[in-house]
């Protein structure tokens, strides 16, 4: 069975009109005959803007800001008019369930599917702390409020434009009314991000797909997608239909040099802070956050100083980005990747990274590996 394969883009603003560099990631991602394009949902970015300078980030002279996000599902709408005759799955990577309300997801969601006539997805996760606490949302149930936040947008797509009323401890409904119809009788395909145990139950009682940020070794993978499984064969459905997807970070280049420097760079160690303890201490490192540091969930990038990220990215072990993160020229990437489709893996989605570093013009140039990575993917 082949991939279906998706490419992950970051909405950053740039000194060029809005949509531009999107575009351009667009395209590329289109030529390379891929199957869908996403969005994240974010309010400031992960990479820390304490060293997003020149200095250490040669994309700064073209992104000013990092923490400077567009707001996903607007721009999914403007691409959606991009995307007609290329047909993409357009989705978010993933929604925040704490900080938008369900209803207003429903409603976004409902949205972009009757614009794409049929081709939205909705991805869907508890979030991240910087994305919430920060803005006075409440962090200390997040995956209750998932639980909730889901159910919602399943109770009102199926109310059929009924007034509904449903107890919740977060988002009761009282005569509430959604009247948005369905596309040709079908809502967006639902895509869960989840890692811990209660949450992959949560995926198998409810999601179409399971879409966890791989940072996490294959084999891991392959395990957490059969308690998904068994989860969604308890709840009386199919466990071989929910899509087993994973969004994975890349780091490409022109040559193993190229993908080197890449790596041992300052902005590229300093992602390694969203990886959880857990996997520091499988490489004999301790997060400098932490034993017990879960990592992207709670990380605090927009707090940290120049010294502070320079001290934590200085113990970051290279074997350990090696690992997480897909890394090396096009080839040895895909290869990469058939370990994880091994594992079960039947839908990659990719977050190119390879922007990180130093070089303005190597960071462009890896747009010629990436469309070899895509390409070579759909070949798989």
């Amino acid at each position: 069975m082949s991939l279906q394969v998706g490419f992950l883009d970051m909405p950053m603003r740039t000194r060029l009109k809005p949509t531009t560099l999107l575009r351009s990631n667009y395209l590329i991602a289109a030529s390379a005959g891929i199957d869908s394009y996403w969005l994240p949902d974010h309010l400031n970015n992960l990479v820390p803007r304490a060293i997003a300078t020149p200095k250490y980030f040669g994309a700064a002279r073209l992104i000013p800001d990092v923490d400077a996000i567009f707001e996903p599902w607007t721009m999914l709408g403007r691409i959606s008019a991009w995307n007609r005759l290329r047909g993409l799955r357009l989705g978010v990577a993933v929604t925040d369930a704490g900080r938008r309300n369900p209803a207003v997801t429903a409603q976004a969601a409902a949205t972009l599917h009757l614009l794409t006539r049929g081709r939205a997805i909705l991805g869907i996760g508890v979030g991240e702390r910087e994305g919430n606490e920060p803005y006075g949302v409440d962090w200390t149930r997040p995956v209750a409020r998932f639980e909730e936040a889901l159910a919602t947008i399943r109770a009102l797509w199926d109310s059929r434009g009924a007034l509904i009323s449903r107890d919740s401890e977060f988002f009761p409904l009282h005569d509430a009314m959604f009247a948005l119809p369905p596309h040709r009788g079908k809502w967006p395909q639902i895509w869960v991000a989840s890692h811990g145990p209660r949450m992959l139950r949560a995926t198998g009682r409810y999601a179409d797909a399971w879409f966890p940020v791989g940072l996490m070794p294959p084999n891991d993978y392959g395990r957490r997608l059969e308690l998904v499984r068994a989860a969604a064969s308890d709840a009386g459905r199919d466990p071989m239909s929910i899509i087993p997807a994973v969004a994975l970070t890349m780091i490409t280049g022109r040559s193993r040099d190229d993908v080197e420097e890449a790596i041992d760079s300052e902005i590229a160690r300093s992602m390694a802070l969203c990886i959880p303890a857990t996997e520091w201490a499988r490489h004999g490192a301790v997060h400098p956050l932490g034993e017990d540091f879960s990592g992207l969930q709670d990380v605090l990038p927009q707090t940290m100083d120049e010294p502070t990220v320079l001290s934590h990215a200085s113990k970051v072990p290279l074997s350990l980005l090696r690992e997480i993160f897909l890394q090396g020229t096009p080839g040895e990437i895909v290869e990469q990747v058939a370990v994880w489709r091994d594992h079960g893996l039947r839908y990659p989605v990719l977050l190119n990274f390879s922007m990180l570093r130093t070089s303005l013009r190597k960071g462009m140039a890896s747009n010629v590996p990436l469309l070899s990575v895509l390409r070579g993917l759909k070949r798989l």
